[in-house]
């Protein structure tokens, strides 16, 4: 399904393009916006010179073992370049953009993969996952949704490598999907990317607030636990750039590497927190761990939705995407991240549910019982995950600034004082809704099952082969167009997709491709819509038989 480009007569050197235009240069010489065919075309010619680049580059800059292992460490510092770039981006020429362009680009697979894997939410909910379904149907799911978010993954890659070029720049998810299914698929990916890191950012709250609760020894009030972690987000939150965050975000790294390490070695040399089972239902009594827990429908969806926290990152692939010197080596980035989150996630998954069997606690630190190694993990997890949620929220907020304020409202950008005072504000209000969510709602499993299907799922599942159908069924309706030309880009088309010939043709190759990723879509909905359900039911029945604390309660969940 190669591109094959009209031939521009004289030729062209594909490392050399002066007629580049920046992204604030979004239409076409005739003001008309690109059609597909545009995207295409200065997409295979960015590959082009990304393959030329490539090998000279990769002389100059890495040696042998960098080569092998992650390139260089400046390499992992590309979101300091990528928002120096965006700053300066309006005040350069085109005939200039192209050298910009390709310096934003920096990072490499190594650092890439190292950023897919930074994760806050995904390994301490995977104990609990173990213990709702048991050791089969939670190892057959791990590796079902590896399988499936690898699929995913390549998927989003081929359509970035199809549709990215320096003159027209894919930055994020909803970009790709407008330039499939157009402004609708957009904001129903903004929308959704919006409201899965506001609820990323309560639910830390919420995980802290538990922990602070239990350092307390339960002797401060819940919601001020909560309110104590909303302000020093408000506070965190203020910082604008991304690059301030630098050390401390590489930090909340390995604070949860030693996390992890600290709660497998507690909960294998002392007993459960019964305490902390007994207020979520689990009445007292010997450890047991099960092949196949037999329980209701309900819990069980909400268990396997945890395990979609483990590869909710497709969210931002292409992101990371739109940052790498080579695109195309991006699959081996998520190859191994996937790999790597697969094996270490459900070892320490099954390790602690070995061990802990049906009173393992969500998350899994606060399930140690022996207040000494439970106040490290506490520590070590409130200090990571502080950073973390100031990440989310920064990235939050400005998706909502950006997408909301800016675009339907006019608001003034963010480099001029007048966006810095209305972001300032919009940090507080975001904060606070975080704070009105994880406070309304303390029910750590249930809410993490609730945002994992309704917004997690959809990224990491549904709309890669939903988005590859349309793509597919568009580059096959192009075969009999005229061939195209650069300089009348919407005069090769001979017909409409209100003409059933277009649909004819789109749908005559490819077919079992097409019907794969369609049987796909369709049961990754109505797989959202259960789990969606499940969540929200648990949350009631939780609320309705006294097995969760009340909202904005002084009661800890995990008292």
């Amino acid at each position: 399904m190669a591109f094959q480009p009209a031939t521009i007569e004289g030729g062209h050197d594909p490392r050399v393009d002066t007629d580049i235009k920046g992204p604030d240069h979004p239409e076409l010489s005739d003001g008309t916006k690109p059609n597909l065919e545009t995207y295409l075309y200065y997409a295979q010619r960015q590959r082009e010179r990304e393959v030329a680049d490539s090998k000279s580059h990769d002389a100059e800059t890495r040696g042998f073992w960098a080569k092998i292992l992650f390139g260089s460490l400046a390499e992992k510092h590309w979101v300091v370049n990528n928002e120096k770039q965006k700053d300066s981006a309006a005040s350069i020429s085109d005939a200039e953009y192209r050298a910009a362009s390709s310096a934003l680009r920096t990072a490499s697979w190594g650092s890439v993969f190292y950023l897919i894997t930074t994760d806050i939410l995904g390994p301490y909910s995977t104990p609990w996952a173990f213990s709702q379904v048991g050791y089969g149907p939670g190892v057959a799911c791990f590796v079902v949704f590896a399988i499936m978010a690898a699929y995913s993954g390549l998927l989003l890659w081929y359509l970035f490598l199809k549709l990215d070029s320096d003159r027209y720049p894919l930055r994020t998810f909803g970009d790709l999907g407008y330039r499939i299914y157009g402004s609708w698929f957009r904001h129903l990916c903004s929308v959704l990317q919006s409201l899965q890191l506001l609820f990323n950012v309560g639910i830390i709250i919420l995980q802290n607030g538990q922990g602070l609760s239990q350092m307390a020894k339960f002797k401060l009030c819940f919601s001020v636990c909560n309110i104590v972690w909303t302000l020093g987000g408000m506070f965190l939150g203020q910082i604008r750039t991304l690059k301030k965050f630098g050390w401390v975000a590489n930090l909340a790294i390995w604070l949860n590497i030693l996390a992890l390490v600290i709660t497998m070695g507690a909960v294998a040399h002392t007993a459960p927190n019964y305490q902390a089972a007994a207020a979520v239902g689990v009445p007292y009594g010997p450890v047991h761990s099960v092949g196949i827990n037999k329980q209701p429908f309900e819990p069980q969806l909400n268990g396997i939705m945890q395990i979609v926290f483990s590869y909710g990152g497709a969210m931002i692939f292409i992101e990371f995407m739109a940052e790498m010197r080579r695109p195309m080596d991006f699959w081996k980035s998520m190859a191994l991240a996937q790999l790597f989150i697969t094996v270490v996630y459900m070892f320490f998954g099954l390790f602690v549910y070995t061990y802990q069997g049906q009173f393992v606690i969500n998350p899994a630190n606060q399930g140690i019982s022996l207040y000494s190694l439970q106040t490290a993990t506490n520590a070590i997890s409130l200090t990571a995950g502080l950073i973390a949620a100031a990440l989310y929220g920064n990235i939050g907020v400005k998706v909502i600034y950006n997408n909301v304020l800016v675009e339907l409202f006019g608001a003034p950008p963010l480099t001029i004082r007048n966006g810095k005072y209305m972001f300032a504000i919009l940090v507080v209000v975001y904060w606070a809704l975080a704070f009105i969510i994880g406070s309304s709602i303390p029910q750590f499993s249930n809410i993490t099952a609730l945002i994992a299907a309704v917004c997690i799922f959809q990224f990491s599942y549904t709309f890669p082969p939903f988005m590859v159908l349309g793509y597919v069924m568009q580059r096959t309706a192009l075969s009999g167009d005229k061939p195209y030309d650069v300089n009348n880009p919407h005069s090769s088309r001979i017909d409409s997709w209100r003409d059933r010939s277009r649909w004819a043709r789109a749908l005559s190759k490819h077919v079992l491709f097409n019907f794969w990723n369609f049987v796909i879509t369709l049961a990754c909905v109505a797989a959202a819509i259960l789990a969606s359900y499940s969540a929200v039911k648990s949350i009631i029945t939780a609320f309705n038989n006294g097995s969760s604390t009340t909202s904005f309660s002084c009661r800890s969940p995990v008292q």
